[in-house]
């Protein structure tokens, strides 16, 4: 096994920051894939890279990018939430590779909802 170099170890570093600034960084948008056992097994795995590689296509560092389990809408998934800072967070469901680079483009990057593909805006919480 060949020794690893320091440069090695530099790049190694570097893309671990990165990806951690995507899940936990101050960013003015960010995006959770939701990946319960429906969620992976409908495709939320492709949805993740397709967003990765356009995060790191683009050169975007304010985009926090993250997961979460079952959103309970099974048959709607793959899904994802967009929140934009001070906006209502968007609910798209029935996801594709382009369609969440569509989503990225129009809203994340551009601030206007993709409408054909979003489900519900505003939070499910109660207060």
């Amino acid at each position: 096994m060949p020794k690893i170099k320091i440069e090695d170890l530099d790049k190694i570093s570097e893309k671990v920051r990165q990806a951690t600034l995507l899940r936990e960084g101050a960013g003015r948008a960010k995006v959770t894939v939701h990946m319960g056992t429906c969620g992976i097994s409908a495709g939320a795995r492709k949805i993740m890279d397709a967003l990765l590689k356009i995060i790191e296509e683009k050169d975007v560092k304010d985009v926090i990018l993250t997961t979460s389990g079952c959103a309970g809408l099974c048959s709607r998934e793959p899904m994802a939430t967009v929140e934009l800072a001070g906006e209502a967070p968007v609910k798209y469901v029935d996801l594709t590779e382009e369609k969440i680079n569509k989503i990225f483009i129009e809203h994340i990057l551009g601030g206007q909802i993709v409408s054909d593909y979003a489900l519900a805006i505003g939070s499910e919480r109660t207060h």
